[in-house]
This record gives C-alpha cells, structure tokens and sequence, in this order.
C-alpha cells in the first residue's frame, strides 16, 4: 500500500467519524480491533465513539498532524468542545474547552487493528482550573 493511499484511507476515516456514519465505520476499521493493547472489536470500537458524541454533542475530529510509515499512522487531533457533565473524570459540565490527542494507528489490509491514544487531560485540567466551578 503506497503511502498516499494510506493517508487518504485516514483522511477518509476521519470524515466517517465527522458524519457519525457508524454504518461504514467496518470499512475502516477492522472486525478484531485493539484499543490501547485491548481487544474491543468493531462493535466496541463504534460503541465508544457513539457514547463519545452522546457526552460531546460538538465534537469534531480536527487533524493537526499526519504522519505515516506503512503499515502505521501517527495523527495530532485537536479538539475544540464542550463536554457534557464529566470529561475523563474532570467536572466539564459544558464548558468550552480544548485539548489535543495523540494517537497511532496500526493498519493491515487497508483497515485499523491498533489504536494507541493518549489524550492531554492536563490541558483540560489547567483551563478548568482558569475558569472555575
């Protein structure tokens, strides 16, 4: 697989997420997916990104960064939302506020089988921490 394709396989995946278009979510992501070293298969994956856009009705998947060594994607999203109630245990509660992920992707045979994510809850946590209760 040449690298622009696996980027725009990625581009591609990320729109999917964008549009909730859970119906072509396989077509992107593989039947035995792993998320952060465990296996939680497609219908964990999509039941994790649903419960995702219930708790942040405005997200939206913004790519900073795109990097890619076949077979794996490396990607800075930046987010720019407002959780409902609590965010990684932090009290959100509706705020605005913006942090960035991490995240690797494993590719093989055009679709995801790895995902390592690392999300940046010190910057939740330093603009909770501005504006206060």
């Amino acid at each position: 697989m040449s690298q622009t394709s696996l980027f725009d396989i990625y581009r591609d995946y990320i729109a999917c997420l964008n549009r909730q278009d859970w119906a072509t979510l396989g077509l992107f992501v593989d039947d035995e997916v792993h998320y952060n070293g465990r296996r939680i298969g497609l219908s964990g994956y999509r039941a994790m990104l649903e419960r995702d856009f219930e708790e942040i009705p405005d997200l939206h998947f913004n790519v900073g960064l795109v990097l890619s060594d076949e077979p794996y994607v490396a990607s800075r999203l930046l987010f720019d939302c407002a959780p409902k109630g609590k965010f990684l245990g932090l009290d959100v509660n509706g705020r605005k506020v913006s942090f960035t992920e991490n995240v690797f992707y494993e590719f093989e045979d055009g679709k995801i089988v790895q995902v390592w994510s690392v999300i940046d809850k010190a910057a939740i946590e330093a603009q909770l921490a501005q504006t206060g209760p």
